[in-house]
């Protein structure tokens, strides 16, 4: 009966976890896992000093696709609790479990293929986030959106291939060091277009974070319990992103 407990508390612990495994551009599907790196394991990183920060460890699902993204696209990320999405039906953690308020944030790094490019050492710059604002968090947009997230691709990036990393921080309880969570997975993409602009504010992952930045290491909640900071601002973590 213990090791029976034990294994029930380790799946309730895994419940509400989730993966990035697909890409839209402009409406169009790309299929699932096409271009996207992504492991088996739903579970996240707590470590922001983690040498597989920048786009998650254990990878099992990775293949030679390179999407192609007009500069200006609109672009759309689907996260699922596992691979394929739902775990059971009606399962009501999927994509994520509606307690990991947090906010989401995209990322790219110029590479010479995306298809082979490896994932240390790289710079990248922010192109999008989305944190709190009229009392949503971006995850909350996202699960409304049946796992997508989306964000318009900056008209002024240059063509090339890049990897995209797109990531979730789950704050339900970062009140403690060590216990915000991170979601991320990189997609493989190719950027067309006429922009110029080849990144800037560079950040390094691991390298970006620190444990106890503002928007890591707080409380969500209120008084009242409410987790949505109780009207005060939320600072999102990492650079400013890119303006065109």
């Amino acid at each position: 009966m213990k090791v029976q407990s034990i294994v029930l508390d380790l799946a309730a612990l895994a419940s509400g976890h989730t993966i990035f495994q697909k890409v839209s551009v402009n409406g169009a599907d790309q299929g699932q896992l096409k271009g996207v790196r992504a492991p088996d394991s739903d579970y996240p990183i707590q470590n922001v000093n983690d040498a597989a920060f920048a786009c998650n460890k254990d990878l099992k699902h990775v293949d030679s696709t390179v999407i192609t993204v007009p500069a200006g696209a609109k672009v759309g990320a689907w996260w699922g609790h596992v691979i394929g999405g739902a775990q059971r039906a009606n399962d009501p953690d999927d994509p994520i479990a509606k307690s990991h308020k947090g906010p989401i944030m995209v990322y790219l790094a110029k590479v010479d293929n995306a298809a082979t490019a490896q994932t240390s050492n790289l710079k990248w710059f922010k192109v999008a986030e989305d944190g709190l604002s009229n009392g949503q968090w971006a995850v909350d947009k996202m699960i409304a959106n049946k796992g997508w997230h989306y964000f318009t691709m900056p008209t002024c990036v240059a063509p090339g291939d890049y990897l995209m990393r797109v990531e979730i921080i789950a704050l339900h309880g970062a009140q403690m060091q060590g216990q915000a969570q991170f979601y991320m997975e990189c997609a493989q993409i190719r950027i067309t277009g006429s922009g110029t602009n080849t990144g800037s504010n560079f950040v390094s992952f691991p390298g970006a974070y620190s444990a106890n930045d503002p928007g890591i290491l707080l409380s969500i909640y209120d008084n009242t319990g409410s987790p949505y900071l109780g009207g005060k601002s939320y600072t999102i973590p990492g650079p400013r992103s890119l303006a065109c």
